[in-house]
């Protein structure tokens, strides 16, 4: 081989083959996935919407996009005693998730946001139109959806999710007064909480059943956790009390959870550490968009059966979610620190979550696919014809292959069969793509992206 073609071959940037000059990528971009998704961000936004809301572009044409602006500084202040794995992991993953109010309670499962916003740029949602999350989890459909000025919808079994969900929303516009000066007095606010809501247990592996007579039994009258329509009725006083009550409780939650896992701290010196990673969170981005045009969209969380999406026909422009990872997390016992202290019985709410219904592993498995089947056809009805549905979804091999008495290596993929379910519903496969599951590669070592097409 020719010494002098094996240099010239080595000395060209792969990215220089598919960009040209002007645009410029964001730093530790490394996973292939996240350069297909570069790519299609950049053949299908102009360059001024993906100054606006690119996902994986520091520059174009000399201008930093705003994701560069909004991801740059410090990453999140985490608690002093922290590993330097974990302080390692946010600092390199400072674009892909360690920013905005993502930032806001550690929910096991949660999606890359960053990922998220190339996935909705892919999917040709654009300002003022309309993303559903029947799934929504921790909320980063909609946090990002709301920055990117696109109206989003979340629906969720768990009161927890919409709680943290709607909590992280507020975080992005509320004012900061009030919680700054409960920093100040944490030890007043741990103990208010410690009353009305429950001391943590330190080391605690599991919490009895429900202690509080419903949600509201924790809420102030002004902080209940309310709907969107009743908030709308809110004084803007009132409104900050709920926001700041609502603020404080989450991190309060996050702290006792903490707590009841690992005794390395006191609680108060936990909730007070967390405290200060809320508000230096909220402040970050309350800063930035300060100092930009960014205008926020609606954003609606709600409580909801995702198999019964209370939508009409045709209605959102672009659907994304990720169903239940249930056979490698139980998002009960994950969650049963603070659903207990909001109130909420665990064992009634399991019979309505998908993925969790069902004794053995065979049985949550069949229950799982029927349940499924009902939520694409949701997600056919509530679509607009032309317009994409984007699940992202793993499948551990060897669990499923012990329940269905098969080898793991011929187990289908739960990709595969909601690809199968789709085009049975009029949702034709478009686009495939898998990434590297790196925390619980044990049990999946892939998700796969995959888009469908409504017709």
């Amino acid at each position: 081989m020719n010494p002098h073609k094996i240099a010239g071959a080595l000395t060209q940037e792969l990215f220089g083959k598919l960009f040209s000059a002007k645009y410029q990528l964001i730093p530790n971009l490394n996973d292939l996935y996240e350069l297909e998704l570069a790519f299609y961000e950049q053949q299908i936004l102009s360059d001024s919407a993906l100054i606006r809301n690119g996902a994986y572009f520091a520059s174009v044409g000399g201008n930093f996009t705003r994701h560069f602006l909004m991801c740059t500084g410090k990453s999140l202040k985490l608690p002093e005693h922290s590993s330097s794995r974990l302080k390692s992991f946010f600092e390199k993953n400072l674009f892909r998730t360690g920013y905005s109010t993502h930032g806001l309670f550690p929910y096991r499962g949660k999606f890359h946001p960053q990922m998220i916003k190339g996935l909705m740029n892919m999917m040709g949602l654009t300002p003022g139109e309309t993303v559903l999350d029947p799934m929504m989890g921790s909320g980063t459909v909609l946090v990002e959806a709301a920055l990117m000025g696109i109206r989003s919808i979340g629906i969720d079994a768990s009161p927890f999710c919409r709680f943290m969900t709607q909590t992280k929303l507020d975080a992005l516009t509320m004012s900061l007064n009030r919680a700054r000066n409960a920093l100040k007095n944490y030890e007043v606010v741990f103990d208010y909480f410690a009353k009305r809501v429950g001391k943590p247990v330190v080391g605690a592996k599991t919490r009895g059943k429900k202690v509080f007579d419903g949600m509201m039994s924790v809420m102030e009258p002004v902080a209940e956790y309310v709907t969107n329509a009743d908030r709308t009725h809110l004084t803007k006083k009132q409104k900050e009390t709920s926001d700041t009550y609502n603020f404080l409780l989450l991190a309060y939650l996050d702290s006792v959870g903490y707590s009841e896992r690992s005794s390395r701290k006191p609680p108060i010196e936990q909730f007070k550490a967390i405290l200060e990673r809320y508000l230096f969170v909220a402040e970050k981005i309350q800063k930035i968009l300060d100092g930009s045009e960014l205008e926020i969209a609606p954003a609606k969380a709600m409580e909801a059966d995702a198999r019964d999406v209370p939508l009409e026909d045709k209605t959102v422009d672009g659907i994304i979610f990720s169903p239940p990872y249930s056979f490698a997390i139980d998002y009960l016992h994950n969650d049963a620190f603070h659903l207990n202290y909001l109130g909420v019985e665990t064992e009634s709410l399991r019979n309505s979550m998908i993925g969790l219904r069902g004794k053995k592993l065979s049985e949550k498995f069949e229950l799982y696919q029927e349940d499924m089947e009902k939520v694409l056809l949701e997600c056919t009805r509530v679509l607009r014809p032309g317009r994409i549905c984007t699940i992202i979804v793993g499948t551990n091999n060897n669990q499923l292959g012990k329940a269905l008495g098969i080898n793991p290596k011929d187990v289908q993929g739960i990709h595969e069969i909601l690809i199968q379910m789709g085009e049975k519903h009029g949702l034709k496969l478009i686009k495939i793509m898998s990434r590297p599951i790196i925390g619980i590669s044990n049990t999946m070592r892939f998700e796969y992206i995959i888009m469908l097409q409504r017709n």
